[in-house]
């Protein structure tokens, strides 16, 4: 009996070991999997921004899709570092020099001389042939100063702007970008005190050089004014009188048909 009561324990108690077994580890068994999948799909959430997947730190939510080139803030480099530009953009003492060395160069080298050799007895008129060359030098800075600020203004208006007007490939398929807010606030801040004085200089510049212009252009009308007024009165008297030659009187007496309807001089 003992023998038959030891076999009759042995199934007794394995069914029940391998049953409770098998449900307690069964809880564990979806866990074990579940976390590799759980992984996989974090992980597969992290690359979607394009910025993540291109290696830049750029936030999702400040991603820009205005080409590098036409981002404002890119084009703001480009002009503050280009040719003639970065004049503007530079110290007064720098900006003032570059400006005045460029009008006096085209002046010295081209304007007077076109104005010495180019007109008729120069020498009798140095004043009016120098004016002219000093006219030159202005016009010329002028129009350097109006392109710096077209560029300058350019830039201003779309960093100041909620919006981005870009080209994808080309003219026909324009599209515009609303700002986010952190680029508006980065792109006005820059804009408001870093573009607008020199737009400020410049608008300051052209005044000057526009009042230069005109202070000149007077002067030349006056010294064109008093030598045709002196050489009208040159002409009448030579053509009145000529010493020993010629006088309308005694001309008169001699061919009255030639100064018929012309009253006599008193």
């Amino acid at each position: 009996m003992a023998t038959g009561f030891r076999l009759s324990l042995i199934p007794s108690h394995q069914p029940t070991i391998f049953a409770s077994t098998h449900k307690f580890l069964s809880p564990i068994t979806p866990l074990q999997h579940s976390h590799p999948n759980t992984h996989r799909s974090i992980t597969h959430k992290i690359p979607s921004s394009s910025s993540f997947r291109n290696g830049s730190n750029v936030p999702p939510e400040t991603e820009c899709p205005v080409p590098q080139e036409q981002q404002p803030i890119n084009e703001y480099q480009n002009l503050s570092s280009s040719f003639p530009f970065s004049w503007a953009s530079s110290d007064i003492v720098e900006y003032s020099s570059r400006l005045f060395v460029t009008g006096a160069s085209f002046a010295l080298f081209i304007g007077l001389p076109v104005s010495w050799f180019g007109s008729v007895g120069p020498e009798s008129e140095p004043l009016k042939r120098i004016l002219c060359a000093a006219s030159s030098g202005l016009l010329v800075v002028t129009l350097a100063v109006v392109r710096m600020y077209l560029g300058w203004a350019y830039v201003g208006n779309r960093l100041l702007s909620a919006t981005v007007e870009y080209e994808e490939t080309g003219w026909y398929d324009g599209q515009i970008w609303v700002k986010t807010a952190e680029v508006l606030a980065r792109d006005r801040l820059l804009g408001s005190f870093s573009v607008k004085p020199v737009l400020s200089r410049l608008k300051y510049t052209l005044v000057g050089l526009a009042t230069s212009l005109f202070v000149c252009a007077l002067l030349l009308i006056n010294i064109d004014g008093s030598e045709n007024s002196s050489y009208i009165a040159s002409q009448e008297a030579s053509s009145r009188v000529i010493p020993g030659v010629y006088n309308d009187d005694s001309a008169r007496t001699f061919e009255p048909d030639a100064f018929c309807g012309e009253p006599a001089l008193p």
